[in-house]
């Protein structure tokens, strides 16, 4: 999708001009134009040239993206608010000419305030005076009449043509009735004079524009906040980099950083780019891209993202995606892309907007018309045809969708969840069915040792045994075991003649004599089992376990059952979709009898299983059919269904093949994300449809008040200045509305994997400050610093003989006594 900059409109029926320019052209496959953010997103062949000139023609401005910084990544300064300062700036001074021109008008006429004496029985004066005051506001307002009146020239009016209308049809009836008024004078009918007064709609003229511009600041300033979300994602970006060229460290701009790089990241730091491991360890928060509040350990090997926080380690890295490639660039550019999408629920509003305008213009010419038939007076069937005009506000229409979307997809991202699109975003509130996939969605994807049966020896001496022999081995199993006993610190031996049979098991000699590990088929052709054990091991497979076969010789050694666990919050997260209405289903390759054990621990109630990859499509569509379904999953094979589901939602940590067929991504591999993606949803599909039964039922309601329509039923009327008054706040309600998106509670998403001890020793780093007397120099320094780390319960220590202090951090409990010791050995003296 292309994306360019367009100048000029102030409305929704600019942006449903701009979008019918630009889709009439060859080549153009979409166009969506934004009102909120001033943008347009275009797809298809059409050369960019045809399309600015496309825009320019319907009366508006346009430029691509990126041309100028030759990246399309948008940034905090393409968000800035540059509007509010201007218009701030034209509200004060036309607030200071208004209050002069309200003493004049109704200070004077109505509560009889004082005048120079020079206007005593000179109401021609007065009038003169109200003229030039709302002249003077209108010069300043001037941009309304400006953009309202070439939207008239090309054949498309929008919201300023009815506020430009509005003023300067109350500024040309006063101005008629200041002519009648001189006439009246030069007769000598000073009383027909000034009753012309009465006539005079200098001050609507002008209160209108003053109002209008009230509702713009406001309207300007709740806008600016929709985008706080992306902002402060933009505002994540690091801007230096710590590079480790020929030995040596070197902050450049992260500008400068290129694939390959190598660059180091010290506690406390944020990341500059995505990188990988090279050496050390610690514990990183990536909340501000996943939404998880618990740091997750890195060590050699793992990957790192831009503007994720460095926690503990010092950790050197290489550097792998830069720029727009980086995690956190892509997120911000998918969240600027649903921005700059439309919603299927925005349809209506924008059919209604295309057309609002002149239909309102029509609306006040029948008004005006139609009290001048029934025998009202000009004064009154001008000012209904003028209130008609500046009531009506088809920016609440306009905004009513995209103000929504915008915030939506901004809370979404602050808490790991990326939609792609307004439709996406609109659809994930409507669903019904939640299918998921089982291997790495709702359990970690990762065997682990679940339970250990020995037979007839202690439990250590038989794992000893087993990891004896599975150590030699790369199976996704053997790699559980081995894991478990090294986390237990479990002794191995070493065995020669190792066979890996596939199918079987595992073959080796330890002590001279034949150890064996595998399935019941293969370890039961050598020594006999017990029906205890294999009760014992078919429960366990009814548990959706894998029990694993030990023997020496001919005798039994024992069970490890090894299995594909939940992950701890999937039972949750499953839970909450059971309470916001949702049908769970589980789909899945697996066979019946560990797909079921799996779901009962979710608490899932249908499973569909033994399903091949192609065939999972077909199943998706079967479930869509009886309503909206999403399918969730991580994996290649869950790629069609992805895309054939009504949402595809992926599991950040999965394949990048899944991400992209998908219409919904979780950074974090936490099934809480669906819940929170649904409930997200709805919020934002209920906040769209607030919006748009205010926008709709406060024109329906509006229009027919300012023109006169209930006065005869209810006595109901309108001044034009309060009409512009409800304009000017109408759009500031529909933005403020969708600001309360940014208080939808979601689940908090927590860490499925521990934080390792080594980690929070790390983390929990204890300082102690010594008093010392006798250092006198930096040899003096040198000689305490190396004494004091040198304990090992010392990590570091900042020696500094002017402050006679040394700062000791710890990474164990140490008395102070040994510390005092190990400096008075030196000669110098401990004080405290």
């Amino acid at each position: 999708m292309r994306q360019f900059d367009v100048g000029g409109m102030s409305c929704a029926a600019c942006s449903a001009r701009v979008e019918k320019a630009v889709s009439s052209l060859d080549g153009v496959s979409s166009c969506s134009v934004s009102l909120l953010t001033n943008s347009m997103g275009v797809e298809g062949s059409a050369d960019s040239a045809e399309i600015i000139k496309a825009v320019e023609n319907a009366g508006y401005t346009a430029a691509e993206k990126g041309k100028e910084n030759k990246t399309s990544q948008p940034n905090a300064d393409s968000l800035k608010d540059t509007e509010s300062p201007k218009i701030l700036k034209r509200l004060v001074a036309s607030i200071g000419f208004l209050l002069v021109l309200m003493y004049f008008s109704m200070g004077h006429m109505m509560f009889g305030f004082p005048l120079p004496k020079f206007f005593d029985g000179n109401c021609v004066g007065v009038a003169l005076v109200q003229l030039l005051l709302a002249a003077i506001v209108m010069v300043i307002n001037q941009k309304f009449f400006i953009s309202g009146f070439k939207g008239v020239i090309h054949r498309a009016p929008n919201m300023d043509t009815l506020v430009a209308l509005g003023s300067a049809t109350s500024f040309v009836y006063s101005t008629v009735n200041l002519f009648l008024m001189t006439s009246a004078q030069a007769a000598g009918d000073f009383a027909g004079a000034m009753a012309y007064m009465h006539d005079l709609y200098f001050e609507s003229a002008a209160m209108i524009l003053t109002l209008i511009t009230v509702g713009k600041l406001l309207e300007a300033k709740s806008k600016g906040r929709t985008t706080d979300a992306l902002k402060s994602l933009m505002n994540l970006s690091p801007k230096t980099a710590t590079l480790l060229i020929d030995g040596k460290e070197k902050t450049v701009p992260i500008e400068q950083v290129k694939r390959g790089d190598t660059f180091v990241v010290r506690p406390g730091e944020s990341i500059p780019v995505d990188g990988i491991v090279l050496e050390g360890a610690t514990a990183v928060d990536e909340s501000a891209l996943t939404g998880e509040s618990v740091p997750v350990d890195k060590e050699k090997g793992s990957q790192v993202s831009a503007a994720t926080i460095n926690r503990s380690g010092y950790i050197k890295c290489e550097a792998m995606r830069v720029g727009e490639d980086t995690t956190l660039a892509q997120i911000i550019k998918t969240v600027s892309d649903a921005a700059a999408t439309k919603a299927p629920i925005a349809k209506i509003a924008d059919k209604v907007s295309g057309v609002f305008v002149p239909v309102v213009i029509g609306i006040a010419i029948i008004t005006f018309a139609i009290w001048m038939i029934i025998g009202a007076p000009v004064g009154d069937a001008t000012a209904r045809a003028v209130s008609v005009l500046v009531i009506s506000c088809p920016c609440a229409l306009g905004l009513a969708t995209p103000v929504a979307i915008m915030v939506g997809s901004g809370v979404g991202a602050k808490h790991g969840i990326l939609f792609k699109t307004a439709e996406s975003l609109e659809e994930t509130g409507k669903l019904k069915t939640i299918v998921l996939d089982k291997t790495g969605t709702v359990t970690s994807g990762e065997p682990v040792v679940t339970d250990i049966k020995p037979n007839g020896i202690s439990e250590n001496e038989f794992l000893s045994l087993a990891y004896s022999l599975e150590k030699m081995s790369e199976h996704p199993l053997s790699k559980a075991v081995n894991l478990y006993a090294q986390e237990n610190n479990i002794n191995s031996a070493a065995v020669s003649a190792f066979k890996n049979l596939p199918g079987s098991g595992l073959y080796a000699e330890l002590d001279g004599e034949p150890l064996r590990g595998g399935n019941l088929g293969y370890i039961g052709g050598f020594c006999d089992i017990s029906d205890e054990f294999k009760v014992v091991a078919d429960n366990l497979a009814n548990e959706g376990k894998t029990p694993l076969y030990f023997s020496k010789g001919n005798k039994l050694l024992g069970i490890i059952a090894v299995a594909d666990v939940i992950k701890p919050d999937s039972k949750q997260a499953v839970s909450l979709l059971k309470s916001q209405g949702m049908k769970v289903v589980m789909l899945t390759g697996d066979n019946q009898r560990t797909a079921s054990a799996i779901a009962k621990q979710a608490g899932i109630d249908e499973v569909i299983a033994g399903v091949l990859p192609d065939e999972k499509e077909s199943v998706i569509k079967k479930l869509s059919a009886q309503g909206k379904t999403a399918m969730v999953g991580d994996g290649i094979n869950d790629a069609p269904a992805l895309t054939s589901a009504d949402i595809g939602i992926a599991i950040g940590a999965g394949t990048d093949v899944a991400i992209d067929a998908a219409d919904v991504v979780l950074m974090n591999s936490s099934l809480i994300g669906v819940p929170n993606a649904v409930k997200l949803g709805r919020a934002v599909l209920r906040n769209i449809r607030q919006n748009l039964f205010w926008a709709f039922i406060y024109n329906i309601i509006g229009i027919p008040l300012a023109a006169g329509a209930f006065i005869s039923i209810l006595g109901w009327s309108m001044n034009p200045m309060f009409g512009a008054a409800a304009m000017s706040l109408s759009s500031f309600c529909v933005v403020t509305n969708a600001l309360r998106l940014n208080f939808v509670k979601l689940t908090e998403i927590k860490s499925d994997k521990p934080i390792k001890t080594e980690t929070i020793k790390e983390e929990k780093k204890m300082a102690t400050t010594l008093k010392i007397e006798g250092m006198m120099c930096p040899h003096c320094e040198a000689r305490v610093k190396s004494a004091l780390e040198s304990l090992a319960e010392v990590d570091s220590a900042d020696v500094s003989h002017e402050k006679g202090t040394a700062v000791v951090n710890l990474n164990a409990e140490i008395s102070a006594d040994k510390l005092k010791e190990t400096v008075e050995a030196l000669g110098y003296k401990v004080l405290e």
